[in-house]
């Protein structure tokens, strides 16, 4: 421990000259290629961060212009819809305006059918009552014209005519 707080002044010239000798050797070959090592890693660092921070606009970029698309894709999409519920309205409309049409149609039709069935069944009517009538007119003048047979011959027809009314129903 002596040695260490009185240290040999030749041991001590010996480790400076050694550590000069060093010092140059390490400035003359190492530490230009150490300062340039650490150059280029600080500019390729440089270079990376650059790099990076464009990367990171470019993504901010087309984020963005994504976003922009996805808002048009949905006006597109809800002006579509719009589009496709006016047209389903108005197809609608149509089918029940030609649904109307049509009920119009088969109701007149049927009503003229009616109407004509209507005056057919009157005429058919008219030529029977005409045809019950010449027949019991030809019984009265083939038996004579007293007052019972005119009131059975009467109670005969509409008998005839009520069986005919019923079948015709």
């Amino acid at each position: 421990m002596d040695k260490l707080l009185h240290p040999e002044i030749g041991l001590m010239i010996w480790t400076v000259v050694t550590f000069a000798g060093l010092a140059f050797i390490l400035a003359r070959f190492a530490w230009k290629p150490i300062l340039a090592a650490l150059d280029s890693r600080e500019d390729s660092i440089r270079q990376n961060i650059r790099s990076a921070e464009e990367s990171r606009k470019a993504a901010a970029d087309l984020r963005q212009e994504y976003e922009t698309r996805l808002a048009g894709v949905e006006a597109k999409t809800r002006e579509l819809l719009a589009q496709a519920e006016t047209q389903a309205r108005s197809l609608k409309d149509d089918l029940v305006r030609a649904a109307h049409s049509e009920n119009a149609k088969l109701l007149e039709e049927t009503r003229k059918k009616l109407g004509e069935e209507e005056r057919r069944l009157a005429r058919d009517l008219r030529a029977e009552m005409a045809q019950m009538s010449l027949h019991a007119t030809e019984k009265m003048l083939r038996r004579g014209l007293d007052k019972p047979f005119q009131d059975r011959l009467v109670q005969e027809a509409l008998g005839d005519f009520e069986k005919w009314t019923a079948d015709k129903k």
